[in-house]
């Protein structure tokens, strides 16, 4: 294989049975194969100025969520090591952004960091919900350039 080529890995997760799929996924594909990185990505969308009266009720909100989500994350990252990945080539990343779509920012988290994988997990929307709600991972098939996209279902 080709020592240029680019294998970082990205997984966009959510504390979802979707994401855990996704990390399993890329576990049981890439484990014990050496030269891959993977970063677990989780977005926190950044609430609307309305959705909290209070600034600590926001603080209180975030804090929660954060800790609920380092704990999944530290999962996820455990099964990627239980599979054979080394523990200094798995990294997690959470971070709060404003995101007018998450396609979006997962995107712009891909594009920062030159990630040539980006994995999600698909949510599984009817046709009604996807029409209504749009698909995250639609969004990022449809969109993504200059990197692989896979979809675990």
């Amino acid at each position: 294989m080709n020592p240029e080529m680019n294998r970082n890995i990205l997984i966009a997760v959510d504390a979802s049975e979707n994401s855990r799929r996704a990390v399993q996924y890329v576990a049981g594909m890439l484990g014990g194969m050496k030269g891959f990185k993977a970063t677990v990505l989780h977005v926190i969308r950044e609430p609307e100025e309305d959705e909290f009266p209070v600034q600590e009720e926001k603080e209180k909100w975030y804090h929660a969520h954060r800790q609920h989500m380092d704990r999944i994350l530290e999962e996820y990252r455990r099964i990627l090591i239980d599979a054979g990945f080394a523990d200094k080539d798995v990294s997690t990343r959470s971070t709060l952004r404003y995101c007018p779509s998450m396609a979006e920012c997962i995107l712009a988290e891909r594009d920062s960091m030159e990630y040539a994988t980006l994995v999600v997990g698909r949510k599984g929307l009817s046709r009604k919900e996807e029409f209504l709600f749009g698909s995250i991972s639609g969004k990022i098939v449809r969109t993504a350039r200059n990197c692989t996209v896979w979809v675990v279902e």
